[in-house]
């Protein structure tokens, strides 16, 4: 297994993963993602910034997930438990229904944690969706800590849960 940097080769098979995930999870009655989100034009961003990472084995990219630095407007409100300052924000983690179940989500979980660490910054912080149970229990038994309710209106009118692990 290798993780790395994506480009702007590896964005059709992140929306194909992608869509499969979403699909999946409304099959489980999860609407977290759909057709319009995550998409291209996000994915095409993450790459521009350097922010989207895959993992990939035998050259086939089989999840991925987003490491930025820049926090996005609808956390600035929310009370962390550190200042926001030299924190990672974790998105749009996906690992293609085929593969879920072998540690791939957790192998890239320990790289943001990693890179977080040699990088200096304080803490990394991410949102799943209320009615994604699995979701939440991942994370929590990552030793996330479970803060405020943020809302994605154009996604659900369900909340999403704000974790945040200090290292």
């Amino acid at each position: 297994m290798v993780i790395r940097v994506a480009n702007s080769k590896d964005v059709s098979r992140v929306v194909e993963i992608t869509n499969a995930c979403g699909n999946h999870m409304i099959s489980q009655n999860i609407f977290q993602w759909d057709n319009n989100y995550p998409n291209k034009e996000v994915f095409d961003q993450d790459v521009l910034v350097d922010a989207l990472y895959v993992i990939e084995n035998k050259s086939e990219v089989l999840g991925c997930i987003c490491i930025s630095i820049k926090i996005d407007d609808v956390y600035k409100n929310v009370h962390w438990l550190t200042p926001n300052h030299k924190n990672v924000y974790l998105h749009r983690l996906a690992i293609h229904p085929d593969f879920q179940g072998q540690g791939l989500a957790l192998k890239l979980m320990e790289y943001a944690e990693e890179f977080t660490i040699k990088k200096k910054y304080k803490s990394i912080r991410l949102d799943t969706f209320s009615g994604n149970p699995k979701n939440n229990k991942f994370y929590t038994l990552q030793g996330y800590t479970k803060l405020e309710k943020i809302f994605y209106r154009n996604q659900s009118d369900m909340p999403f849960h704000c974790y945040e692990k200090i290292l």
